[in-house]
């Protein structure tokens, strides 16, 4: 008798599954957390194979995926379909999900509502939101009702337009100052990490100095406790000029583009698919196949 290996109930860590403890020790150890975006299994899959500590299932997908001018527009439906196929591909990474503009602003009620659907519906390990003020109730909620809670500092692109647009934050002192006093409270309000995005690397080091919970950068200079960079951007998949703090590891596009390219030539002038691309029959089968067909169209 074959016994399968059994699932945790939601919520509890599966074999092999990175404890979220470990992220905290990590940083008091001083190793590096590798953070990256992910949108479906296989960039799961890849990434888990990578050796990757967390991966963010970002609402970024609203550009990079659904093809949209901001992250405004993504749905909590979309965004519980994506993180479900990360899930299924990535198995030791931890898989945060992007809390959707509109899904948790409203009340604390809603962002718990909003949350739970992604740890039972798509086995999330934790969720992100954004802000800190009227927010860090938000995060108070989902801590109490047992689910981990990753915030952010700096640049918070579902409200950029209220912030100027996508630029750095924190360049003053007055305004670095409160950048502090943010990581500061949603630390006590109960965030596991706080991703500091667009946020002078002086001030990052600072905040990363003062926190005792992971920092992770994106264009927040290398004192971070890990650093998480987007996909698209990583491998050089996205249309338009990457930001300054974006290091493409890949031109993956012109790459696709051509073959993409020669696939459509092939088809065109003949030479795919050739005698390696199809499925033969035995001279017996195809006689007895044309026979039944003749019958079949005579009758």
């Amino acid at each position: 008798m074959t016994t399968r290996p059994r699932k945790g109930a939601p919520g509890t860590p599966a074999p092999g599954k990175l404890p979220l403890p470990e992220v905290v020790e990590m940083k008091r150890r001083g190793d590096r957390i590798v953070m990256i975006t992910a949108y479906d299994a296989p960039s799961g899959r890849i990434a888990d194979a990578a050796g990757v500590d967390l991966i963010l299932v970002g609402d970024s997908a609203a550009m990079v995926v659904l093809g949209h001018d901001s992250t405004v527009p993504a749905t909590t439906d979309e965004m519980i379909m994506l993180t479900r196929a990360v899930t299924r591909g990535a198995h030791r990474p931890l898989v945060i999900a992007d809390l959707p503009f509109g899904s948790y602003q409203v009340s604390d009620e809603q962002a718990v509502e909003t949350a739970v659907r992604f740890v039972k519906e798509a086995r999330a390990d934790a969720v992100k939101l954004e802000g800190a003020g009227p927010m860090l109730s938000r995060v108070r909620a989902l801590t109490g009702a047992g689910i981990p809670v990753m915030g952010p500092i700096g640049l918070t692109p579902q409200t950029a337009t209220m912030l100027g647009g996508f630029k750095a934050q924190g360049r003053t002192a007055e305004k670095a100052v409160r950048l502090v006093e943010d990581a500061l409270a949603l630390q006590a309000a109960g965030c596991f990490s706080v991703v500091l995005e667009a946020v002078p690397s002086p001030v990052a080091a600072r905040i990363t100095q003062l926190l005792d919970i992971p920092t992770i950068g994106i264009g927040a200079g290398p004192a971070c406790d890990g650093q998480v960079l987007v996909w698209h951007d990583l491998l050089g998949l996205y249309e338009g000029r990457a930001p300054r703090f974006v290091k493409q590891y890949a031109e993956l596009a012109p790459m696709i583009g051509g073959a993409v390219e020669q696939y459509a030539s092939d088809v065109r002038d003949g030479t795919f698919p050739d005698e390696r691309h199809t499925y033969a029959m035995s001279e017996q089968e195809l006689g007895l196949f044309e026979e039944a067909l003749a019958g079949h169209i005579t009758a």
